[in-house]
This record gives structure tokens, C-alpha cells and sequence, in this order.
């Protein structure tokens, strides 16, 4: 793990404040609303470009753990963030679309982090990134449709459209890149060199776009202080009752602990960063939604963090059998 993603947390809060603050200059909110796109885009390619397309035929073999994550993030978890959003944010209408947006887009990047602090099974969890890419661009404009469309204005042109341009473009570029860059560069200098380079890339994209996001409304923010507090509640309790579930299910399918590891950071873990780009472009008039996918992972990645710790303190204490001493590293 590299400076940049240890301190991802800090770095989020600091180009929120230095956002805002910016944002207090006349000219600053124009010129940063016209940047939050460009800068999404960028942290998305280097996002994507890091993704092993190639891994669906390595997760067809475990079929308990995949068919378990796939049910768990494409059918329970929009259930579960209607619910919770039912329940908590009925007055506020745009977050219960930012809620919705977070939890049905399963991550693509940093949950193999965790998932390699806590010695889960890093090459599994891999070779789930490609499922989840691809179904939360398939399903994410359904969900929206189907759940969404009575909460906000919800033009389904404008969706596609958006979901097209921020993902498709990046995700063909990337593809292409993938295909491309290691015959240019070497494997193994692309392996060892470019892709760390475009992961700690991908982060200071997206401090940028946070940053100028909260330049361009730095006065809906301040009009709305208690949004973090609003929004703290129905997330901590997506957390910690999929970790519960989590753990069930993985002591009722007999998972090893790795499986488990992998499995849990899987359902727990959220793609903030794509959901906000579609976000800026399908509301652009509901900042609140935007505002709910950055405060997302102020949480998630402190709650993720203890996660991982309780995992390998379930494996001291001997609560879960372990089939390797390691299952792979995080490359």
C-alpha cells in the first residue's frame, strides 16, 4: 500500500477544505464545476486501466464465493439501501439517491487492499473485479430507474448518456491500454512501475474532483452542515450488519477464512468514485447526491480498515480456520 492510499481518508478531508475554502473566491466555483468531469475521468481511466479484464475465467471455478458476492451486491444490497433509506432518509430525498448510488456499486479497486491486510484470498478477489464492473454498468441505470425515479428528476436519456461517458469511454481507453501499454512499456516495467503510478494517480484525480466539487457548491454545503451526521447512520448500519451477514453466510457455506475475507470486503466494499462521476452528470441540479458519494468514503475506509483488523483478530483468537498462512499479495 502506498503513501497515497494509507492516508486516502486524509486526503479526502483535505481537498474537502481546501475546496470550500477556495470556493469562497468569486471567480473559483464556474472554472471548478467545469473541472470535476475532466478530473473524474482521469481518476477513472487509472482506476479501470488497473483492472485484470482477463479474471472471469479464474472466478468461474469457486462458484460458492462468486455466486454468493454477486447475489449479495446485485440483489440484497439495492434492497437493503432502499430500506435504509426508507427508514433514515425519507426528508432527504437527493441522499437517499446518494445512498443508493453508494451501496450498488460494488468497488473495484481498494477493497483488495483490505482484503490483502486482512490475508484473505487476494487472487479471488481479483478475479471478481471484472464481474462487478461489468454488472454495475449494466444494472446501476435500472436500479435508478426502478428505485429513484420517484425520489428525483430522473431524465433516462440523460442517465445513459452519462453512464456511457463515464464509464464506457474510460473503460474502452483502459482496455485498449492494457492491451497496448505492456507491449510498449515491457510486462513487467508496467506491472512494477506504471500500474503503482496510476494508482496513486487515480487518488490525486480524485482529491482534484472532490476539491473542485466542493469549490463549485461550497454554498449548498455550508447551507447543509449536518449532512455527514444525516448520512453517518444508515451507512455504519450497511456496515455492520453485512459484516454480520457476511460471516454467516461464510460459516454456513463452510468458507475457509481467506474465502471469508475475501467475501465480506466484496459486499462491504463500495465504488464511491464511479457513482459520483455518474452523479455529476445525471444531477447535475441535486448536489446533495454528489455531496452524499464524497462523504461516503470519509466512512468507508476507516470501517473497512476495522474490519480487517477484526478479521485477523477472529483468526488469532482460532475462530475461523485458515487454509493458508497467506493466499497472494496485493500487486
Amino acid at each position: 500500500m502506498n503513501v497515497l492510499e494509507r492516508y486516502q481518508t486524509v486526503v479526502v478531508v483535505l481537498a474537502i477544505g481546501g475546496g470550500v475554502l477556495v470556493g469562497q473566491l468569486a471567480w473559483v466555483p464556474a472554472v471548478a464545476e467545469r473541472l470535476i468531469l475532466p478530473f473524474l475521468l482521469g481518476m477513472l481511466f487509472g482506476t479501470f486501466v488497473q483492472v485484470p479484464l482477463t479474471g472471469l475465467r479464474n472466478a468461474v471455478a469457486n462458484r460458492r464465493v462468486v455466486g454468493s458476492s454477486l447475489v449479495m451486491n446485485f440483489v440484497w444490497n439495492p434492497l437493503f439501501a432502499i430500506g435504509l433509506g426508507y427508514v433514515f432518509l425519507r426528508e432527504y430525498p437527493a441522499l437517499w439517491v446518494g445512498l443508493l448510488m453508494l451501496m450498488v456499486t460494488p468497488c473495484t479497486d481498494w477493497y483488495l487492499i483490505f482484503t490483502d491486510i486482512a490475508d484473505g484470498d487476494v487472487a479471488l478477489a481479483t478475479s471478481l473485479l471484472p464481474y462487478n464492473l461489468l454488472l454495475q454498468l449494466v444494472l446501476l441505470p435500472v436500479y435508478l430507474s426502478l428505485f429513484a425515479g420517484e425520489l428525483v428528476s430522473l431524465p433516462l436519456k440523460t442517465l445513459l448518456e452519462s453512464v456511457a461517458l463515464v464509464l464506457v469511454v474510460p473503460l474502452v481507453l483502459a482496455a485498449t491500454g492494457r492491451v497496448t501499454l505492456p507491449k510498449l512499456l515491457g510486462e513487467a516495467s508496467f506491472r512494477r512501475t506504471l500500474v503503482p503510478a496510476l494508482g496513486q494517480a487515480q487518488i490525486l484525480f480524485l482529491a482534484l474532483a472532490i476539491a473542485a466539487m466542493f469549490a463549485s457548491q461550497g454554498e449548498v454545503i455550508l447551507e447543509n452542515p449536518g449532512v455527514l451526521a444525516v448520512l453517518a447512520v444508515p451507512v455504519i448500519a450497511f456496515y455492520a450488519i453485512n459484516f454480520a451477514l457476511g460471516l454467516g453466510i461464510g460459516r454456513v457455506a463452510a468458507f475457509s477464512y481467506e474465502e471469508t475475507v475475501c467475501f465480506n470486503c466484496t459486499i462491504l466494499s463500495r465504488n464511491s468514485p464511479v457513482a459520483l462521476a455518474i452523479a455529476v452528470v445525471a444531477f447535475p441540479h441535486e448536489p446533495l447526491i454528489a455531496l452524499a458519494l464524497v462523504i461516503g468514503p470519509l466512512l468507508e475506509l476507516p470501517l473497512l480498515s476495522v474490519v480487517s483488523h477484526l478479521f485477523l483478530n477472529l483468526r488469532e483468537r482460532g475462530l475461523w480456520k485458515s487454509t493458508t498462512s497467506h493466499s497472494g499479495e496485493f500487486e
